[in-house]
């Protein structure tokens, strides 16, 4: 097999060298990319459900406040019809 000159060998060396760190750098590039997409995901369902959180906890004080002035309308209804 025949080997080339070491000047030859060397910038074969680096050309290979510089194509692996070119496709590093390209797949943490598009790894990044995946990345930033799942956090903006993320946050966009953490708002989502910050909001449906609000609703829920007026929800709670509604009923909660109907169940309250229920039993005041039974206490009265009670006292009424005794």
């Amino acid at each position: 097999m025949a080997t080339g000159t070491p000047d030859s060998q060397a910038r074969f060396g680096q050309s290979v060298k510089g194509l692996l760190t070119e496709k590093l750098l390209g797949q943490a590039a598009r790894n990044m990319v995946l990345q930033e997409d799942a956090i903006l995901h993320s946050e966009d369902s953490l708002r989502k459900m910050a909001i449906i959180t609000t609703h829920l906890q007026y929800q709670q004080e509604a009923i909660q406040k109907n169940v309250e002035q229920s039993s005041n309308l039974q206490d009265q209804l009670n006292h009424l019809l005794k």
